[in-house]
């Protein structure tokens, strides 16, 4: 039952168990996109995430970027698109372009 629920209850439960997290949001898209502005992505200390922000290899950027966002308390945003010579290897192939904003919440 719990998969099924919204990203961002996981990450409220995980709060309330007093663990750091990581929320990562689909905050613009350009052309073809895989997931809609406001998707959340939410990653929990422990490495356990829920959600999606795109598919593919680009959740596993936005996770490693998460783990940054995590040690530092700094949000940053990310950009990914098939104009970026990273659209290749990270899945944007499709000629969409996203942006992410991630922020520790925990």
């Amino acid at each position: 039952m719990m998969d099924m629920l919204d990203p961002l209850i996981h990450a409220e439960r995980w709060m309330l168990e007093g663990k750091e997290v990581v929320i990562a949001t689909v905050v613009k898209t350009w052309g073809s996109a895989p997931r809609p502005i406001g998707s959340h992505l939410v990653i929990c200390e422990d490495g356990t995430f829920e959600g999606s922000v795109s598919g593919g290899c680009v959740e596993g950027a936005v996770i490693e970027e998460a783990s940054e966002v995590m040690k530092s308390g700094e949000p940053k945003m990310l950009e990914f698109g098939v104009a970026d010579e990273t659209a290749w290897r990270v899945g944007l192939s499709c000629g969409g372009r996203i942006e992410v904003y991630l922020e520790r919440v925990g």
